[in-house]
């Protein structure tokens, strides 16, 4: 009767439609017939969004709540290491250009080609003071080997000198080289002595820098001693096979000493971080130069 009452102001046509549309609803509901549903969603299209926002709605609120996307801490500390690595490389690379840029940019004065001339002939003058001259704590010739190590010398050395330290080879500062104390060796010592010092090694500096350090030349290349197979191929003749049998030829100085360190490339050392004062002052007078003795090992230890 109240339905009759709400609807009466429509027109007949409007209210019997109104009536089927309810009675699909009441079907549809009770009876859950799908075909039913269907039928009326598609016969009314404003009914049908008002479904589909329903069932849309209930779909979203059945649904599991998905996890937040985590990552881990590590991943996290990594990441923002690279960038920081990266970052860094960038600003290293650009310094570099920028240097390179600012050396080919540079232009020598008249001075200093002057100065580095005089520098050159008192070197001279000076080596030749020292070979007239016997100098006090010199090495003599012993059993034990010797260390040699340049740390000085670039554009203020005469040529003598320098020829002296590249038949020693030691081309590069902060280069090594094992020699037998012979009466030659020690003449030539002489000469450099500004420029290099040396001492005698320990069994176990002799054998950290070889095992560290060691390489040897392979078609004029420099190649590590990773391998007793490089050492057998060049060295077995003389029973030597393997970097222990280097080592003690060298700390015995035994009969093929020379063969062994021939096959050595000279060591390429380290720049220290501290120990050396950049002067050219004697050792014993508290410079960087000249006989070491046993304390080579300390710096040594510093620059391996």
């Amino acid at each position: 009767m109240l339905l009759d009452r709400s609807w009466a102001f429509l027109p007949d046509r409007v209210q019997d439609n109104s009536v089927w549309v309810l009675t699909i609803i009441v079907r549809a509901i009770k009876h859950r017939f799908a075909t039913l549903t269907y039928s009326f969603i598609h016969s009314f299209p404003i009914v049908a969004s008002t479904f589909s926002i329903l069932s849309e709605e209930k779909e979203m609120a059945e649904e599991e709540p998905k996890p937040l996307n985590y990552i881990p801490e590590v991943i996290l500390k990594k990441r923002k290491h690279s960038e920081a690595w990266a970052l860094r490389k960038k600003e290293q690379f650009q310094q570099r250009n920028f240097q390179s840029k600012k050396a080919k940019d540079f232009i020598k004065k008249p001075e200093d080609f002057i100065l580095e001339y005089r520098n050159r002939e008192v070197d001279f003058i000076r080596m030749k003071r020292r070979v007239k001259r016997s100098r006090q704590g010199l090495l003599t010739t012993t059993s034990k080997p010797l260390l040699i190590i340049r740390i000085q010398g670039k554009n203020d050395m005469h040529q003598s000198t320098r020829k002296v330290l590249y038949n020693l080879g030691l081309r590069t500062i902060f280069s090594a080289v094992f020699v037998k104390p012979t009466g030659e060796i020690m003449a030539k010592l002489q000469r450099v002595e500004p420029y290099v010092t040396y001492g005698y090694p320990n069994l176990k500096s002799i054998k950290d820098l070889i095992y560290k350090k060691g390489h040897t030349r392979i078609d004029k290349r420099s190649v590590p001693l990773t391998d007793n197979n490089i050492i057998e191929q060049a060295l077995g003749k003389f029973g030597i096979v393997c970097i222990e049998d280097m080592v003690h030829q060298i700390d015995n100085v035994g009969p093929h000493f020379n063969e062994v360190v021939k096959f050595l490339w000279p060591f390429q050392l380290n720049k220290p971080a501290e120990g050396l004062k950049g002067s050219k002052t004697p050792y014993k007078d508290g410079g960087d130069t000249g006989n070491r003795e046993d304390l080579i090992n300390e710096l040594l230890n510093k620059m391996n």
